[in-house]
C-alpha cells in the first residue's frame, strides 16, 4: 500500500449474523471450532474422591435393596412345626388385608374420578336492580335568586346498583330447623346427655362476581351531541399460579354512575363464567346427546353412548364407529374414530349467549315516592359441597405417612417371616437327619457335589449325580473356591443370603 494512500472513510456497521449457506464456510479464514464447551476445568483430586464416594454409596443401596426381602407368605407345613392355630390365623389376616387394600384402593379410584367430572349443583342468584337519581329538576329548591345563574355545573346524573346474592336451598332451611328442634329440647330436665356433634366445615360462599367473566350495559342509541354511556367490566386474569383472584374482582354489588334526566331502557348483560366451560350445541348435535348446553366432557360422552346404544361400533376395531342418518347430518362422514369426536363436534359449539336483563332507569319523582327494585332469578352452577372434602381427603398428608408406615410395618413382616423360612429349612434338615443319616449324609453330598459343577459352569445333564470327588472339600490358593466363576457364584449367593431379625 502506498503511504500517500488515504482509504475513503465508511461508516462502521454492527455485524449482523446471516444464515449459513452449504457452500460458504463458517467462521472465515482461521481453525473451525467445536459447537461445544470450551475450557473445560480439570476436576481435582477432592472432587474425583467425592465422585467416587457417591457412586460406592449407590452400590451399596442398590445392593441393601436387592437383598430386601419381599416374601410375606409363611412357607408350606409350617403347622407341623408350631403350636396352635397362629399359622391359620396369619393367613386370614393376610387375606383380610388383601381384601382391605381392595376396597380402599377402589374407593379412592371413585373418590377422585368423581372429582375430576367436576360434578355440579344448580342453584338460584338472586339480582336486584335499582337506581337514584341526583340533581334532577324536580330535586331543586324553590326559586331564589341564583336560579336562573348558569355558571352553576351541577348536571343531572343517576346511579344505578346491580347486587346479586345466592340463595340458600332447602338443604340449608332444614339444617336451621333441626338447630330449632335442638334448642327446644334441650330445655327438657330429663333429656339423656349426647356427645356433641363434630363441626362441619361451611361450604364457601360465593360472590356475585364469581359466576360471571364480563358484565355490559347496552344503553339506547345516542344522538347527536351526547356521549356514549355504555359501561362494561371484564373479570381480571389470575395473578400468576395462585388460585385467587385480586380483591377488586371479588364483590357482591356493582354501581355506576351517568349523566341524564330522562327515562332510559336499557340491558344489562352478563356473560357466565364456568369452569369447565360450557358451550350451546347446534340443533343437529342436539338430536344426537339431548342437550341443547354443555360441556366438551358431556358432549362428547353422550355421542359414545349414543353409539353403543344404536350398535355402531365396528366389530373388529371398536374405536371406529359407522354413521346412521342423525351422525351423517351432523358430521357429514360416513365412518369416523371416537379418538377425533372433539374434532367433529368443534364446528357444533358456540359460546352461551349472555343473560339479559331489561330495565328501565326510572328518573321521574313519582317513582322515587317509593322505588321498587327490579329482581330477577338466574340459574348458576356450583361445585358440589363434597367436592371440596373429597379434594382435602385426597390431598390429605397423613395418608403419604400412613403408607410409609405400612411400607416399613410390611419389611419388618417381610423379615421375619424370612427368618421363619430358615428356622423351617432348618427344623427339615434335622429332622431329616435324624430318620436316616447315612441315606440323608449320601444324598447331602450328592447335591452339594451338583451344586458345585453348577457353581463352576461344568455341570451337565445326567452327569455328577454321585459325590465321588473331593475337589469341593480343599481349600488355598490353588482350589476351585478361588477361581474366578467360584467367586462370583458365591458372592451372588451371599447377596441373597437373609437378613436376620433385630430383637
Amino acid at each position: 500500500m502506498q503511504p500517500g494512500y488515504r482509504p475513503y472513510p465508511q461508516q462502521q456497521v454492527p455485524p449482523q449474523r446471516t444464515p449459513h449457506s452449504a457452500g460458504q464456510r463458517r467462521g472465515g479464514i482461521g481453525p473451525m471450532m467445536s459447537s461445544g464447551p470450551h475450557h473445560s476445568v480439570p476436576l481435582t483430586q477432592a472432587q474425583i474422591a467425592q465422585q467416587q464416594q457417591a457412586a460406592a454409596i449407590q452400590f451399596e443401596m442398590a445392593k441393601r435393596r436387592s437383598r430386601k426381602p419381599t416374601d410375606k407368605n409363611l412357607p408350606d407345613n409350617v403347622d407341623d412345626c408350631i403350636v396352635g392355630d397362629m399359622a391359620m390365623r396369619y393367613r386370614d389376616l393376610r387375606d383380610f388385608e388383601r381384601r382391605l387394600d381392595a376396597t380402599m384402593t377402589r374407593k379412592r379410584l371413585d373418590i377422585v374420578d368423581s372429582v375430576n367430572r367436576s360434578v355440579k349443583r344448580w342453584k338460584t342468584l338472586r339480582i336486584w336492580i335499582t337506581n337514584t337519581a341526583e340533581d334532577q329538576v324536580w330535586q331543586g329548591n324553590a326559586l331564589s335568586s341564583d336560579t336562573f345563574d348558569f355558571s352553576n355545573n351541577s348536571e343531572p346524573t343517576f346511579r344505578v346498583k346491580i347486587e346479586g346474592r345466592l340463595l340458600d336451598d332447602d338443604d340449608d332451611l332444614d339444617k336451621d330447623d333441626d338447630s330449632q328442634d335442638n334448642k327446644e329440647t334441650s330445655d327438657d330436665p330429663d333429656r339423656m346427655d349426647e356427645d356433641p356433634k363434630p363441626k362441619t366445615a361451611k361450604s364457601p360462599k360465593y360472590r356475585f362476581s364469581h359466576f360471571f367473566k364480563a358484565l355490559s350495559v347496552d344503553f339506547p342509541s345516542s344522538r347527536k351531541g351526547v356521549v356514549d354511556q355504555s359501561v362494561e367490566w371484564k373479570k381480571p386474569e389470575r395473578a400468576g399460579p395462585s388460585s385467587s383472584l385480586p380483591a377488586a374482582a371479588n364483590f357482591d354489588e356493582l354501581t355506576f354512575k351517568r349523566n341524564g334526566d330522562e327515562n332510559l331502557n336499557v340491558t344489562i348483560n352478563l356473560y357466565r363464567h364456568e369452569e369447565p366451560e360450557r358451550y350451546a350445541v347446534s340443533h343437529e348435535l342436539e338430536d344426537i346427546v339431548d342437550m341443547s348446553e354443555a360441556t366438551r366432557q358431556e358432549i362428547v360422552m353422550g355421542i359414545w353412548e349414543y353409539i353403543k346404544m344404536m350398535g355402531l361400533s365396528e366389530d373388529e376395531e371398536k374405536r371406529n364407529f359407522r354413521c346412521d342418518d342423525l351422525l351423517k347430518k351432523a358430521f357429514g362422514i360416513e365412518s369416523g374414530s371416537i379418538p377425533k369426536l372433539h374434532d367433529f363436534i368443534t364446528p357444533h359449539l358456540k359460546p352461551l349467549p349472555p343473560v339479559k336483563l331489561p330495565y328501565t332507569i326510572r328518573l321521574d319523582q313519582e317513582f322515587h315516592r317509593d322505588p321498587q327494585p327490579t329482581v330477577y332469578d338466574v340459574r348458576v352452577a356450583v361445585d358440589d359441597p363434597l367436592r371440596e372434602k373429597m379434594v382435602s381427603f385426597l390431598n390429605n398428608a397423613g395418608y403419604a405417612n400412613m403408607l410409609k408406615e405400612a411400607a416399613s410395618l410390611d419389611d419388618q413382616l417381610a423379615i421375619i417371616v424370612q427368618a421363619i423360612h430358615v428356622s423351617k429349612a432348618k427344623h427339615s434338615f434335622l429332622t431329616s437327619l435324624s430318620e436316616d443319616p447315612a441315606t440323608f449324609i449320601r444324598d447331602w453330598l450328592s447335591s452339594q457335589k451338583r451344586d458345585l459343577d453348577v457353581i463352576m459352569g461344568e455341570s451337565m445333564r445326567g452327569v455328577g449325580e454321585d459325590a465321588t470327588g473331593d475337589e469341593w472339600r480343599k481349600g488355598g490358593k490353588d482350589s476351585v473356591w478361588s477361581t474366578i466363576n467360584a467367586r462370583e457364584s458365591v458372592n451372588v449367593i451371599l447377596a441373597k443370603q437373609p437378613v436376620q431379625p433385630q430383637r
